[in-house]
């Protein structure tokens, strides 16, 4: 597609869709972002290549690119995993170019209510998720209807040769995910314990693939907690890919085995494992209203903020 001049858009300012030989730029922009919300890059082209190559993304009509001359200063991307009125979209841009970004929030938010209307849905739910000191004019986001309606704190921890992995408590074994029985079943247990989390949008296997990008997943890095009498009660999601640290993406518990120190079990377990493999560093992202406790457990373990991020929401109905 040619890149063509909006009338929205400041002379010299230019959008077209991205592609996915684009993603080593949006990479490069996403991390100057980075830099100046928390002060050091944290995002890896893997993630980038895998959320442009994501089956349920057409970049032709749910990506945007925005520049500046040849200069790319922003780039949103919009997926649907509701197939309803949940619609989510990442919005990116340097500071200095505020008529850009919010004409990148027009045509997202025109796409949204589209995308929204295709499902059946009378409305458009958009989720944004933004660093509370972020490069966004959050007066002007405001002012479009937006608001925060939930805030995730990422947490992060030093390890050291302290941290060795622990024995089980008694009637727990723990196994990685040696084959494509074990995969399913991390699954199902990651969508059980996880159904009544707020903005929870249930995925089949498939798509849970494509979510996490499991052609690239190391699996020997997920394990499955199985409890004598309760059967595979807990699930530990973690990734070995960042520079920065090792990242822990989910840890599930069944509600009828909570109680029982899983949680705390499979967190120290992360913590050994990744200092045997020589990080000197895990994080993980938590809502700070989780119900079950998840923040309390994991500042108990030693774990820190780092920073803060909001989840945005606009509800804008469809044409």
């Amino acid at each position: 597609m040619t890149m063509t001049h909006s009338a929205a858009l400041p002379a010299g300012m230019t959008v077209r869709p991205a592609r996915v030989e684009d993603a080593v730029a949006v990479c490069a922009l996403l991390n100057e972002v980075d830099r100046l919300e928390i002060g050091r890059a944290e995002t890896e082209l893997a993630e980038v290549q895998a959320d442009l190559r994501h089956p349920e993304v057409d970049l032709e009509r749910d990506s945007w690119l925005l520049f500046d001359g040849d200069r790319l200063v922003g780039y949103g991307l919009m997926w649907d995993e509701s197939g309803g009125e949940r619609i989510d979209m990442d919005h990116y841009a340097l500071p200095d170019r505020p008529l850009g970004a919010l004409r990148l929030f027009e045509l997202m938010e025109a796409r949204a209510a589209e995308r929204a209307a295709a499902n059946g849905a009378d409305r458009a739910v958009v989720h944004l998720h933004l660093n509370i000191a972020p490069t966004t004019d959050l007066d002007a986001l405001r002012g479009r209807g937006w608001r925060p309606v939930r805030r995730y704190h990422v947490l992060d921890r030093p390890l050291s040769a302290a941290d060795t992995i622990p024995v089980p408590p008694p009637g727990v074994t723990l196994r990685a995910c040696a084959n494509e029985a074990d995969r399913r079943q991390a699954h199902a247990l990651l969508q059980a314990s996880f159904a009544d989390h707020f903005d929870f949008q249930p995925r089949t296997y498939e798509q849970w693939l494509d979510d996490i990008d499991a052609e690239n997943a190391d699996w020997s890095l997920i394990w499955i907690a199985h409890v004598d009498g309760l059967g595979d009660a807990a699930v530990l999601r973690t990734r070995d890919d960042r520079t920065t640290m090792a990242w822990i993406s989910s840890l599930g518990v069944l509600s009828e085995a909570r109680g029982r120190g899983l949680g705390s079990h499979l967190l120290r377990h992360a913590f050994g494992h990744y200092a045997a493999r020589g990080r000197d560093r895990i994080g993980l992202g938590v809502d700070t209203d989780n119900g079950s406790g998840a923040l309390a457990l994991y500042e108990r373990h030693g774990m820190k903020l780092d920073f803060a991020v909001d989840t945005w929401e606009l509800v804008r109905p469809v044409v």
